[in-house]
């Protein structure tokens, strides 16, 4: 009797988004709760990450950095991995978690299905005006339904 082996590959491929560049993509059904990827880079902070991106001739919108709650950066552009690919959605299917330990992994939100593309909401704060120049270098292409039109989260009313 041949016996059959769990697949050693990955739950998920990057090939071209319709959304934004590369993507990430279910190669085979994932269940609510799963943990999918690790979000991984070098982790850096602030300063360094605000230099990298004017060294890389972008704004901050247009890098591999995931924010952490000690201040810190993950810069998935060094050292990191596919989960850098995963795009935003104004309504996801994959949330990103950071564990204690500071690690962050991305999570099914729900039961995703082959080939569903992959995508977290990005919760992207901006604390500068929200200017007609910066909805657009932050505009978002989920085409959700619920779409906002940018990867920003709204700015709180002072009051």
């Amino acid at each position: 009797m041949k016996r059959v082996l769990a697949s050693t590959q990955p739950p998920w491929e990057v090939r071209a988004s319709g959304i934004h560049g590369n993507g990430v993509f279910a190669r085979r059904r994932i269940a609510a709760g799963d943990p999918i990827i690790e979000y991984r880079g070098e982790r850096i902070h602030w300063p360094q990450a605000e230099e990298r991106a004017a060294q890389r001739g972008g704004p901050l919108n247009h890098t591999f950095f995931f924010t952490l709650a000690d201040g810190r950066v993950i810069d998935g552009g060094r050292r990191g991995n596919e989960a850098r690919f995963i795009n935003h959605s104004c309504e996801p299917n994959c949330e990103a978690m950071e564990h204690e330990d500071g690690r962050v992994w991305i999570y099914a939100l729900r039961d995703i299905e082959r080939g569903e593309e992959l995508h977290y909401n990005y919760a992207l704060i901006y604390e500068g005006r929200h200017t007609a120049a910066v909805r657009r270098a932050f505009a978002c292409h989920c085409g959700a339904p619920s779409c906002s039109g940018v990867m920003l989260q709204p700015k709180r009313r002072r009051g």
